[in-house]
Protein backbone atom coordinates (compact mmCIF):
# COMPACT_ATOMS: atom_id res chain seq x y z
CA UNK A 1 0.00 0.00 0.00
CA UNK A 2 1.31 3.44 -0.98
CA UNK A 3 1.15 5.78 1.86
CA UNK A 4 0.39 9.43 0.68
CA UNK A 5 2.92 12.41 1.39
CA UNK A 6 1.95 16.24 1.46
CA UNK A 7 1.82 17.76 -1.38
CA UNK A 8 4.33 20.98 -2.38
CA UNK A 9 1.87 23.03 -3.47
CA UNK A 10 0.92 26.62 -3.53
CA UNK A 11 -1.13 28.45 -0.55
CA UNK A 12 -4.86 27.31 -1.64
CA UNK A 13 -7.07 30.38 -3.61
CA UNK A 14 -9.65 29.86 -0.22
CA UNK A 15 -9.13 30.28 3.17
CA UNK A 16 -12.72 28.15 3.95
CA UNK A 17 -12.91 24.93 6.11
CA UNK A 18 -12.43 21.42 4.64
CA UNK A 19 -16.10 20.93 5.07
CA UNK A 20 -16.85 24.23 2.71
CA UNK A 21 -14.47 22.99 0.49
CA UNK A 22 -15.64 19.19 0.08
CA UNK A 23 -19.48 21.11 -0.26
CA UNK A 24 -17.55 23.40 -2.97
CA UNK A 25 -16.46 20.67 -4.98
CA UNK A 26 -20.07 18.73 -4.97
CA UNK A 27 -21.82 21.75 -5.57
CA UNK A 28 -19.08 22.39 -8.60
CA UNK A 29 -19.55 18.57 -10.00
CA UNK A 30 -23.68 18.82 -9.12
CA UNK A 31 -23.40 21.63 -11.78
CA UNK A 32 -21.68 20.18 -14.58
CA UNK A 33 -23.72 16.95 -13.64
CA UNK A 34 -27.34 18.39 -13.55
CA UNK A 35 -25.72 21.32 -16.98
CA UNK A 36 -25.50 17.92 -18.76
CA UNK A 37 -28.41 15.76 -17.84
CA UNK A 38 -30.83 17.89 -17.23
CA UNK A 39 -30.42 21.50 -18.71
CA UNK A 40 -29.11 19.68 -21.80
CA UNK A 41 -26.15 22.15 -21.87
CA UNK A 42 -23.46 21.40 -24.11
CA UNK A 43 -20.41 20.32 -21.86
CA UNK A 44 -18.03 23.41 -22.31
CA UNK A 45 -20.83 25.75 -20.29
CA UNK A 46 -21.31 23.01 -18.02
CA UNK A 47 -17.75 22.58 -16.78
CA UNK A 48 -17.42 26.83 -16.80
CA UNK A 49 -20.49 26.82 -14.80
CA UNK A 50 -19.64 24.30 -12.38
CA UNK A 51 -16.22 25.93 -12.19
CA UNK A 52 -17.84 29.05 -11.15
CA UNK A 53 -20.44 27.05 -8.73
CA UNK A 54 -16.91 25.67 -7.29
CA UNK A 55 -15.59 29.27 -6.72
CA UNK A 56 -18.44 30.83 -5.30
CA UNK A 57 -18.90 28.60 -2.42
CA UNK A 58 -15.25 27.81 -1.81
CA UNK A 59 -15.11 31.49 -1.69
CA UNK A 60 -11.98 32.10 -3.80
CA UNK A 61 -11.76 35.39 -4.90
CA UNK A 62 -13.41 36.41 -8.51
CA UNK A 63 -10.16 37.70 -10.42
CA UNK A 64 -8.30 34.72 -8.73
CA UNK A 65 -11.05 32.09 -9.99
CA UNK A 66 -10.91 33.35 -13.45
CA UNK A 67 -7.09 33.36 -13.47
CA UNK A 68 -6.86 29.87 -12.17
CA UNK A 69 -9.56 28.47 -14.62
CA UNK A 70 -7.97 30.12 -17.52
CA UNK A 71 -4.73 29.24 -16.82
CA UNK A 72 -5.99 25.67 -16.34
CA UNK A 73 -7.84 26.14 -20.03
CA UNK A 74 -4.79 27.31 -21.63
CA UNK A 75 -2.39 24.87 -20.52
CA UNK A 76 -4.67 21.78 -21.29
CA UNK A 77 -5.34 23.30 -24.72
CA UNK A 78 -1.44 23.45 -25.41
CA UNK A 79 -0.88 20.15 -24.37
CA UNK A 80 -3.65 17.94 -24.84
CA UNK A 81 -5.48 20.14 -27.57
CA UNK A 82 -2.68 20.05 -30.13
CA UNK A 83 -2.68 16.31 -30.05
CA UNK A 84 -6.48 16.12 -30.48
CA UNK A 85 -6.07 18.15 -33.64
CA UNK A 86 -3.18 16.27 -35.03
CA UNK A 87 -4.85 13.00 -34.20
CA UNK A 88 -7.91 14.09 -35.98
CA UNK A 89 -6.55 15.33 -39.75
CA UNK A 90 -4.27 11.82 -39.74
CA UNK A 91 -7.53 10.35 -38.75
CA UNK A 92 -10.02 12.15 -41.13
CA UNK A 93 -7.07 11.20 -44.16
CA UNK A 94 -7.19 7.67 -43.35
CA UNK A 95 -10.74 7.51 -43.59
CA UNK A 96 -10.71 9.80 -47.31
CA UNK A 97 -7.91 8.34 -48.82
CA UNK A 98 -9.54 4.42 -48.61
CA UNK A 99 -6.51 3.76 -46.30
CA UNK A 100 -8.63 2.59 -43.29
CA UNK A 101 -10.45 0.13 -45.88
CA UNK A 102 -7.25 -0.90 -46.93
CA UNK A 103 -6.35 -2.21 -43.48
CA UNK A 104 -9.82 -3.89 -43.22
CA UNK A 105 -9.76 -5.73 -46.47
CA UNK A 106 -6.41 -6.88 -45.88
CA UNK A 107 -7.09 -8.09 -42.33
CA UNK A 108 -10.94 -8.76 -42.60
CA UNK A 109 -12.11 -10.57 -46.08
CA UNK A 110 -10.72 -13.91 -46.25
CA UNK A 111 -10.78 -14.59 -43.35
CA UNK A 112 -12.87 -17.58 -41.53
CA UNK A 113 -15.80 -17.24 -39.73
CA UNK A 114 -14.54 -18.43 -36.92
CA UNK A 115 -12.00 -15.90 -36.64
CA UNK A 116 -14.00 -12.96 -37.70
CA UNK A 117 -14.16 -11.74 -34.36
CA UNK A 118 -10.52 -11.79 -33.60
CA UNK A 119 -9.88 -10.27 -36.71
CA UNK A 120 -12.48 -7.38 -36.45
CA UNK A 121 -11.18 -6.57 -32.84
CA UNK A 122 -7.64 -6.34 -34.68
CA UNK A 123 -8.50 -4.29 -37.14
CA UNK A 124 -10.76 -1.93 -34.88
CA UNK A 125 -7.64 -1.56 -32.11
CA UNK A 126 -5.31 -0.79 -34.95
CA UNK A 127 -7.70 2.20 -36.34
CA UNK A 128 -8.50 3.33 -33.04
CA UNK A 129 -4.89 3.94 -32.24
CA UNK A 130 -5.26 7.55 -34.14
CA UNK A 131 -8.94 7.79 -34.68
CA UNK A 132 -11.41 9.18 -32.10
CA UNK A 133 -14.44 6.92 -31.12
CA UNK A 134 -17.34 7.97 -33.36
CA UNK A 135 -14.44 8.19 -36.50
CA UNK A 136 -13.91 4.80 -36.11
CA UNK A 137 -17.45 3.99 -35.67
CA UNK A 138 -18.58 6.10 -38.92
CA UNK A 139 -15.80 4.32 -40.53
CA UNK A 140 -15.84 0.61 -39.43
CA UNK A 141 -20.03 -0.57 -38.68
CA UNK A 142 -20.83 0.01 -42.34
CA UNK A 143 -17.87 -2.69 -42.75
CA UNK A 144 -18.68 -4.75 -39.66
CA UNK A 145 -22.99 -4.69 -41.13
CA UNK A 146 -21.54 -6.22 -44.81
CA UNK A 147 -18.92 -8.85 -43.08
CA UNK A 148 -21.69 -10.19 -40.54
CA UNK A 149 -24.07 -10.20 -43.83
CA UNK A 150 -21.74 -12.38 -45.68
CA UNK A 151 -20.54 -14.74 -43.47
CA UNK A 152 -24.11 -15.17 -42.40
CA UNK A 153 -23.16 -14.06 -38.65
CA UNK A 154 -24.95 -12.93 -36.00
CA UNK A 155 -24.07 -8.65 -36.24
CA UNK A 156 -23.07 -8.28 -32.54
CA UNK A 157 -20.55 -11.22 -32.70
CA UNK A 158 -18.65 -9.21 -35.10
CA UNK A 159 -19.64 -5.86 -33.79
CA UNK A 160 -18.85 -5.93 -30.43
CA UNK A 161 -15.32 -7.11 -31.06
CA UNK A 162 -15.22 -4.23 -33.15
CA UNK A 163 -16.65 -1.78 -31.02
CA UNK A 164 -14.14 -3.15 -28.08
CA UNK A 165 -11.36 -2.20 -29.87
CA UNK A 166 -11.85 1.35 -30.24
CA UNK A 167 -13.72 1.75 -26.86
CA UNK A 168 -10.19 0.04 -25.25
CA UNK A 169 -8.06 1.95 -27.19
CA UNK A 170 -9.96 5.26 -26.46
CA UNK A 171 -9.90 4.98 -22.58
CA UNK A 172 -6.20 3.36 -22.37
CA UNK A 173 -4.02 4.78 -24.95
CA UNK A 174 -2.76 7.92 -25.62
CA UNK A 175 -2.59 10.14 -27.67
CA UNK A 176 -6.57 9.97 -27.49
CA UNK A 177 -7.51 12.49 -25.48
CA UNK A 178 -8.47 11.59 -22.17
CA UNK A 179 -5.64 9.59 -21.51
CA UNK A 180 -3.67 12.88 -22.75
CA UNK A 181 -5.19 15.09 -20.33
CA UNK A 182 -5.21 12.27 -17.42
CA UNK A 183 -1.57 12.16 -18.45
CA UNK A 184 -1.11 16.29 -18.15
CA UNK A 185 -3.04 16.35 -14.75
CA UNK A 186 -1.00 13.88 -12.86
CA UNK A 187 2.07 14.67 -14.22
CA UNK A 188 2.63 10.82 -15.75
CA UNK A 189 5.26 9.76 -18.60
CA UNK A 190 3.45 9.60 -21.32
CA UNK A 191 5.58 6.63 -22.56
CA UNK A 192 5.09 4.65 -20.09
CA UNK A 193 1.33 5.25 -20.06
CA UNK A 194 1.46 4.23 -23.47
CA UNK A 195 3.26 0.77 -22.84
CA UNK A 196 1.31 -0.16 -19.93
CA UNK A 197 -1.99 1.05 -21.81
CA UNK A 198 -0.72 -1.23 -25.07
CA UNK A 199 0.02 -3.98 -22.38
CA UNK A 200 -3.30 -3.41 -20.67
CA UNK A 201 -5.26 -3.26 -23.20
CA UNK A 202 -4.49 -6.91 -25.36
CA UNK A 203 -5.74 -8.79 -22.07
CA UNK A 204 -8.88 -6.46 -21.81
CA UNK A 205 -9.40 -6.39 -25.35
CA UNK A 206 -9.68 -10.19 -25.90
CA UNK A 207 -12.52 -10.57 -22.69
CA UNK A 208 -14.61 -7.63 -23.68
CA UNK A 209 -14.16 -8.03 -27.50
CA UNK A 210 -14.22 -11.99 -29.21
CA UNK A 211 -14.99 -13.64 -25.91
CA UNK A 212 -17.70 -11.45 -24.32
CA UNK A 213 -19.18 -11.34 -28.45
CA UNK A 214 -20.64 -14.77 -28.28
CA UNK A 215 -22.81 -14.23 -24.72
CA UNK A 216 -24.27 -11.26 -26.36
CA UNK A 217 -24.87 -12.22 -29.43
CA UNK A 218 -27.22 -15.01 -27.52
CA UNK A 219 -28.25 -12.74 -25.39
CA UNK A 220 -29.41 -10.25 -28.24
CA UNK A 221 -29.48 -12.18 -31.92
CA UNK A 222 -30.17 -9.54 -34.49
CA UNK A 223 -29.44 -9.51 -37.94
CA UNK A 224 -27.79 -6.77 -39.69
CA UNK A 225 -29.49 -4.03 -40.80
CA UNK A 226 -29.19 -4.43 -44.92
CA UNK A 227 -29.73 -0.43 -45.40
CA UNK A 228 -26.71 0.57 -43.34
CA UNK A 229 -24.29 -1.86 -44.44
CA UNK A 230 -21.29 -1.50 -47.08
CA UNK A 231 -22.23 -1.71 -51.09
CA UNK A 232 -23.74 -4.81 -51.73
CA UNK A 233 -21.07 -5.33 -54.20
CA UNK A 234 -17.98 -6.17 -52.18
CA UNK A 235 -17.12 -4.21 -49.21
CA UNK A 236 -13.97 -4.13 -49.96
CA UNK A 237 -13.95 -2.65 -53.51
CA UNK A 238 -11.42 -0.85 -54.90
CA UNK A 239 -10.94 2.62 -54.24
CA UNK A 240 -10.36 3.47 -57.59
CA UNK A 241 -13.07 2.51 -59.24
CA UNK A 242 -15.06 5.15 -61.69
CA UNK A 243 -17.62 5.90 -59.59
CA UNK A 244 -15.75 7.95 -56.90
CA UNK A 245 -15.05 10.99 -58.62
CA UNK A 246 -18.69 11.07 -59.48
CA UNK A 247 -21.09 12.20 -56.92
CA UNK A 248 -22.66 10.39 -54.20
CA UNK A 249 -26.79 9.92 -54.29
CA UNK A 250 -27.28 13.04 -51.92
CA UNK A 251 -25.27 15.44 -53.56
CA UNK A 252 -22.57 15.55 -51.78
CA UNK A 253 -19.20 14.84 -53.46
CA UNK A 254 -17.07 11.39 -52.87
CA UNK A 255 -14.22 10.65 -52.28
CA UNK A 256 -11.10 12.83 -53.96
CA UNK A 257 -9.20 9.57 -53.44
CA UNK A 258 -8.30 7.91 -57.25
CA UNK A 259 -6.83 4.88 -56.10
CA UNK A 260 -6.06 3.13 -52.83
CA UNK A 261 -3.17 3.23 -50.67
CA UNK A 262 -1.30 -0.02 -50.16
CA UNK A 263 -1.75 -1.42 -46.67
CA UNK A 264 1.64 -1.16 -45.98
CA UNK A 265 1.46 2.86 -45.97
CA UNK A 266 -1.88 3.19 -44.19
CA UNK A 267 -0.33 0.82 -40.96
CA UNK A 268 2.57 2.25 -40.98
CA UNK A 269 0.92 5.77 -40.69
CA UNK A 270 -1.06 4.43 -37.73
CA UNK A 271 2.00 3.13 -35.74
CA UNK A 272 4.30 5.81 -36.75
CA UNK A 273 3.77 7.85 -33.60
CA UNK A 274 3.54 4.72 -31.38
CA UNK A 275 6.32 3.76 -32.27
CA UNK A 276 8.42 6.79 -31.76
CA UNK A 277 6.56 7.46 -28.38
CA UNK A 278 7.53 3.59 -27.26
CA UNK A 279 11.14 3.89 -28.42
CA UNK A 280 11.96 6.49 -26.48
CA UNK A 281 10.27 5.39 -23.71
CA UNK A 282 12.19 2.35 -23.38
CA UNK A 283 15.44 4.02 -24.41
CA UNK A 284 14.91 6.33 -21.37
CA UNK A 285 14.12 2.81 -19.06
CA UNK A 286 17.75 0.82 -20.30
CA UNK A 287 20.25 4.14 -21.91
CA UNK A 288 19.14 6.99 -19.34
CA UNK A 289 22.98 8.11 -19.75
CA UNK A 290 23.04 7.78 -23.58
CA UNK A 291 23.48 11.25 -23.86
CA UNK A 292 22.95 13.08 -27.18
CA UNK A 293 20.89 9.83 -28.96
CA UNK A 294 18.51 9.40 -25.62
CA UNK A 295 18.21 13.74 -26.48
CA UNK A 296 17.52 13.27 -30.14
CA UNK A 297 14.86 10.01 -29.54
CA UNK A 298 12.99 11.79 -26.64
CA UNK A 299 12.53 14.33 -29.02
CA UNK A 300 10.94 12.70 -31.67
CA UNK A 301 8.86 10.45 -28.97
CA UNK A 302 7.84 13.97 -27.90
CA UNK A 303 3.93 13.08 -28.35
CA UNK A 304 3.19 16.44 -30.38
CA UNK A 305 6.71 15.90 -32.31
CA UNK A 306 5.53 12.33 -33.35
CA UNK A 307 1.96 12.71 -33.94
CA UNK A 308 3.14 15.77 -36.29
CA UNK A 309 5.93 13.69 -37.97
CA UNK A 310 2.66 11.10 -38.71
CA UNK A 311 0.42 14.00 -40.23
CA UNK A 312 3.62 14.95 -42.45
CA UNK A 313 4.21 11.27 -43.76
CA UNK A 314 0.15 10.72 -44.08
CA UNK A 315 0.21 13.82 -46.02
CA UNK A 316 2.52 11.58 -48.88
CA UNK A 317 1.96 8.31 -48.13
CA UNK A 318 -1.86 8.37 -47.86
CA UNK A 319 -2.33 11.60 -49.54
CA UNK A 320 -0.52 11.04 -52.85
CA UNK A 321 -0.68 7.94 -52.15
CA UNK A 322 -4.24 8.25 -53.25
CA UNK A 323 -4.04 10.15 -56.23
CA UNK A 324 -4.91 13.24 -54.40
CA UNK A 325 -3.07 16.59 -54.82
CA UNK A 326 -0.68 17.95 -51.78
CA UNK A 327 -3.53 20.77 -51.78
CA UNK A 328 -6.51 18.35 -52.08
CA UNK A 329 -5.04 15.85 -49.11
CA UNK A 330 -4.61 19.64 -47.09
CA UNK A 331 -8.23 20.01 -47.66
CA UNK A 332 -9.08 16.23 -46.38
CA UNK A 333 -6.97 17.06 -42.97
CA UNK A 334 -8.62 20.21 -42.24
CA UNK A 335 -11.80 18.71 -42.88
CA UNK A 336 -11.01 16.44 -39.54
CA UNK A 337 -10.72 19.55 -37.47
CA UNK A 338 -14.16 20.94 -36.89
CA UNK A 339 -15.09 17.51 -35.55
CA UNK A 340 -13.07 18.02 -32.95
CA UNK A 341 -12.94 21.52 -31.95
CA UNK A 342 -15.99 20.66 -29.47
CA UNK A 343 -13.71 17.93 -28.04
CA UNK A 344 -10.59 20.15 -27.70
CA UNK A 345 -13.16 23.01 -26.18
CA UNK A 346 -14.29 20.35 -23.68
CA UNK A 347 -10.89 19.08 -22.79
CA UNK A 348 -9.68 22.63 -22.50
CA UNK A 349 -12.96 23.50 -19.92
CA UNK A 350 -12.09 19.86 -18.20
CA UNK A 351 -8.30 21.53 -17.72
CA UNK A 352 -9.62 24.77 -16.68
CA UNK A 353 -12.33 22.82 -14.19
CA UNK A 354 -9.35 20.71 -12.47
CA UNK A 355 -6.86 23.63 -12.27
CA UNK A 356 -9.75 25.76 -9.78
CA UNK A 357 -9.77 22.08 -7.82
CA UNK A 358 -6.44 22.19 -6.97
CA UNK A 359 -5.83 25.73 -6.41
CA UNK A 360 -8.93 26.08 -3.74
CA UNK A 361 -7.80 23.48 -2.13
CA UNK A 362 -10.27 20.83 -2.86
CA UNK A 363 -7.73 17.97 -3.68
CA UNK A 364 -5.52 18.62 -0.38
CA UNK A 365 -9.17 17.92 1.73
CA UNK A 366 -9.39 14.56 -0.36
CA UNK A 367 -5.81 13.47 0.24
CA UNK A 368 -6.12 14.08 4.00
CA UNK A 369 -9.46 12.08 4.38
CA UNK A 370 -7.92 9.03 2.29
CA UNK A 371 -4.50 9.58 4.11
CA UNK A 372 -6.81 7.48 7.30
CA UNK A 373 -8.69 5.19 4.99
CA UNK A 374 -5.74 3.08 4.08
CA UNK A 375 -7.34 3.25 0.50
CA UNK A 376 -5.02 2.59 -2.67
CA UNK A 377 -4.89 5.70 -4.92
CA UNK A 378 -5.58 3.23 -7.89
CA UNK A 379 -8.67 2.55 -6.44
CA UNK A 380 -9.60 5.81 -5.53
CA UNK A 381 -9.25 6.61 -8.95
CA UNK A 382 -11.23 4.33 -10.59
CA UNK A 383 -14.18 4.93 -8.04
CA UNK A 384 -14.15 8.87 -8.83
CA UNK A 385 -14.13 8.32 -12.65
CA UNK A 386 -16.78 5.41 -12.70
CA UNK A 387 -19.25 8.32 -10.54
CA UNK A 388 -18.22 11.02 -13.13
CA UNK A 389 -19.36 8.54 -15.86
CA UNK A 390 -22.58 7.72 -14.56
CA UNK A 391 -23.92 11.02 -13.71
CA UNK A 392 -22.48 12.75 -16.88
CA UNK A 393 -22.39 9.85 -19.51
CA UNK A 394 -19.27 11.43 -20.69
CA UNK A 395 -16.05 9.74 -20.92
CA UNK A 396 -14.01 12.74 -21.19
CA UNK A 397 -15.37 14.76 -17.93
CA UNK A 398 -15.12 11.73 -16.22
CA UNK A 399 -11.41 11.27 -17.36
CA UNK A 400 -10.26 15.11 -16.70
CA UNK A 401 -12.31 15.83 -13.46
CA UNK A 402 -11.51 12.43 -12.09
CA UNK A 403 -7.94 13.25 -13.14
CA UNK A 404 -8.07 16.42 -10.66
CA UNK A 405 -9.91 15.33 -7.79
CA UNK A 406 -7.00 12.59 -7.09
CA UNK A 407 -3.67 14.91 -8.62
CA UNK A 408 -3.14 15.89 -5.22
CA UNK A 409 -3.26 12.44 -3.36
CA UNK A 410 -0.39 11.02 -5.68
CA UNK A 411 2.96 12.70 -4.14
CA UNK A 412 5.54 10.52 -3.87
CA UNK A 413 4.34 7.55 -6.37
CA UNK A 414 6.61 6.14 -9.01
CA UNK A 415 6.37 6.65 -12.70
CA UNK A 416 4.79 3.00 -13.20
CA UNK A 417 2.89 3.50 -10.46
CA UNK A 418 1.29 7.07 -12.34
CA UNK A 419 0.99 5.60 -15.26
CA UNK A 420 -1.24 2.95 -13.74
CA UNK A 421 -3.48 5.79 -12.08
CA UNK A 422 -4.00 7.24 -15.61
CA UNK A 423 -5.28 4.33 -17.09
CA UNK A 424 -7.80 3.06 -13.91
CA UNK A 425 -8.74 6.63 -14.49
CA UNK A 426 -9.30 5.82 -18.15
CA UNK A 427 -11.04 2.16 -17.30
CA UNK A 428 -13.61 4.48 -14.88
CA UNK A 429 -13.92 6.85 -17.71
CA UNK A 430 -15.93 3.67 -20.03
CA UNK A 431 -18.07 2.00 -17.04
CA UNK A 432 -21.60 0.74 -17.90
CA UNK A 433 -22.33 3.74 -21.18
CA UNK A 434 -26.08 4.52 -20.36
CA UNK A 435 -28.78 6.75 -21.82
CA UNK A 436 -26.98 9.70 -21.08
CA UNK A 437 -23.86 9.07 -23.55
CA UNK A 438 -24.08 10.32 -26.72
CA UNK A 439 -22.16 6.64 -27.73
CA UNK A 440 -25.17 4.71 -26.47
CA UNK A 441 -27.35 6.13 -29.20
CA UNK A 442 -24.63 6.13 -32.14
CA UNK A 443 -24.21 2.03 -31.59
CA UNK A 444 -28.13 2.07 -30.86
CA UNK A 445 -29.40 3.28 -34.12
CA UNK A 446 -26.04 2.17 -36.31
CA UNK A 447 -27.10 -1.77 -35.08
CA UNK A 448 -31.28 -1.11 -35.43
CA UNK A 449 -30.88 -2.34 -31.55
CA UNK A 450 -33.99 -1.23 -28.80
CA UNK A 451 -32.85 0.35 -26.20
CA UNK A 452 -32.56 -2.78 -23.62
CA UNK A 453 -30.99 -4.44 -26.35
CA UNK A 454 -28.01 -1.45 -26.41
CA UNK A 455 -28.02 -1.90 -22.41
CA UNK A 456 -27.68 -5.41 -22.76
CA UNK A 457 -24.93 -5.49 -25.64
CA UNK A 458 -23.14 -2.12 -25.52
CA UNK A 459 -23.29 -0.91 -22.11
CA UNK A 460 -22.43 -4.10 -21.00
CA UNK A 461 -19.85 -4.51 -23.09
CA UNK A 462 -18.44 -0.89 -21.35
CA UNK A 463 -18.93 -2.33 -18.07
CA UNK A 464 -16.32 -5.01 -19.00
CA UNK A 465 -13.96 -3.10 -20.32
CA UNK A 466 -14.15 -0.62 -16.83
CA UNK A 467 -14.13 -4.24 -14.58
CA UNK A 468 -11.54 -6.02 -16.28
CA UNK A 469 -9.07 -3.19 -17.30
CA UNK A 470 -8.79 -2.38 -13.98
CA UNK A 471 -8.70 -5.61 -12.54
CA UNK A 472 -5.42 -5.84 -15.03
CA UNK A 473 -4.37 -2.51 -13.35
CA UNK A 474 -4.55 -3.64 -10.32
CA UNK A 475 -2.31 -6.70 -10.75
CA UNK A 476 0.19 -4.29 -12.87
CA UNK A 477 0.28 -2.36 -9.37
CA UNK A 478 1.27 -4.93 -7.23
CA UNK A 479 4.29 -5.74 -9.86
CA UNK A 480 5.76 -2.58 -10.27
Amino acid sequence: MVHFMAADAAEPLSSASSGQLALAALAGIAVVVLGITAAKLHPFLALILGSAALALVAWVPGEAAVKSFTTGFGTTVGSVGLLVALGAMVGQLLADSGGGNAIVDKLVFGVKAAALPWMMALVAAIIGLPMFFEIGVVLLIPVVLSVARRAKQPVLLVGIPALAGLSVLHALVPPHPGPVAAIEAVKADTGRTLMFGVLLAIPTLIIAGPLLARLIARLVPVDAPAELAADAGSPGAAVGDSDLAEESADGKAASPATKRPSFGAAIGCILLPVVLMLLASITEIFLPDSGTFLTVVKFFGTPSVALMLAVLVALFALGKGSGMSLATANGVMSNGLPAVAGIILIVAAGGGFKTLLVDAGVGNVIKEWAEGKNLSPLLMAWLVAVGIRLATGSATVATITAAGIVAPMLTGLDANQLALVVLAIGCGSVFFSHVNDAGFWLVKEYFGLTVVQTLKSWSLMETVISVAGFAFCAMAWMLV
